[in-house]
């Protein structure tokens, strides 16, 4: 069936409508409404995006925060040369971290970031990741310094369709303005559009639960089996706090912030009995796994091929997203992180 054919999630995008740089002011962003009941369209701008917000619903966000995870450093102390680039994925146990690094390495290789911190390489798995652990000299460091450490030295992981190096103005852009907890490796680029004025007026307004997952560098991994049922989806850490569980298990309108957001809920609420904060997030949302508990989307237009568009399909039809994402071309709307939003009613 071609809605389980990993060609029909496929389109065109002319280079120029990938946004490399955010719009500033954020408000400025264009926004695409979409309104499943009536199949309306209304384009406007992120200005006035609460205004399409349903009173009654539950507004969910995603409070993740995105760690500097691009590190350069040396294989050899005492070159000054940093051509060695190491990706930091998520902590593993015992302080080790999962990563990619670049190049040709071998178990018990080190990559040193200046006279004093380096990474020893431990294990090199099948799936092209690598298990490294951070030291000060010889002292290994835990989890908090490594951190510490990624603050110091890290870059912005800025995702690969943007072809430039990451700049000042990331460390904010790529970031929202209610990021919180220390974690992820991409932003939930939804939430990227809320300036500080319009998340306090989102605040006062709406009834809204906040949770955290940690945006995972599969989320840029395309969709590569022939048929998606058969695409095994990335795995992240997600924390949902007591209280978002209560106002979750409540609520009978949901409106999520993002992709991130919405497979969290739909993730949380399909477990029987919840008896935790913390899970492991490994739900592949598409038509032959629908969404089931959240009744509205804000979103960014998507990748072709890729489980988030998958997503979307979900919501609103195949032959209806490329429609829409159709649409969006023609009207010169910005795509993927920095790009512009849809809200999906």
């Amino acid at each position: 069936m071609k809605e389980f054919d990993l060609e029909s999630y496929d389109y065109d995008l002319p280079k120029e409508l990938i946004a490399n740089y955010p719009i500033l002011p954020k408000e400025k962003a264009k926004l695409l409404v979409y309104e499943r009941r009536s199949q309306k369209i209304t384009h406007t701008t992120f200005e006035h995006v609460l205004d399409f917000f349903p009173k009654n619903a539950l507004v969910v966000l995603n409070d993740t925060k995105v760690i500097k995870a691009r590190l350069f450093g040396s294989k050899h102390a005492f070159l000054p040369s940093k051509t060695t680039e190491v990706f930091f994925h998520r902590f593993f146990k015992n302080n080790t971290a999962l990563t990619q690094i670049k190049g040709k390495i071998r178990v018990g290789d080190k990559i040193f970031f200046d006279a004093n911190y380096h990474a020893e390489v431990l294990e090199l798995l099948h799936n092209g990741q690598r298990l490294i652990a951070f030291y000060d000299n010889k002292t290994p460091l835990n989890q908090a310094n490594i951190l510490k450490l990624l603050e110091q030295y890290g870059h912005m992981p800025l995702p690969p369709y943007i072809k430039r190096a990451d700049e000042s103005l990331d460390t904010h852009e790529y970031q929202s303005v209610f990021a919180k907890h220390m974690g992820a490796v991409a932003a939930p680029t939804a939430s990227l559009h809320f300036s500080q004025n319009t998340l306090e007026k989102l605040l006062k307004d709406f009834k809204h639960a906040f949770l955290t997952l940690h945006v995972g560098a599969g989320t840029f991994l395309g969709v590569e089996t022939k048929d998606i049922r058969e695409h095994q989806i990335h795995t992240e850490v997600l924390r949902i706090p007591k209280k978002s569980q209560e106002i979750l298990q409540k609520s009978q309108e949901v409106l999520c912030i993002g992709t991130t957001a919405l497979r969290s809920v739909e993730y949380f609420k399909r477990l029987e009995n919840p008896n935790q904060e913390a899970f492991e997030c490994d739900i592949f949302l598409h038509l032959a796994n629908p969404i089931l508990h959240v009744n509205h989307l804000l979103t960014n237009f998507h990748l072709p091929k890729s489980s988030l568009l998958m997503l979307v399909s979900a919501m609103v039809g195949l032959e209806k997203t490329k429609e829409i994402y159709q649409i969006a071309i023609e009207k010169k709307y910005r795509f993927y992180s920095y790009g512009d939003g849809m809200l999906i009613l």
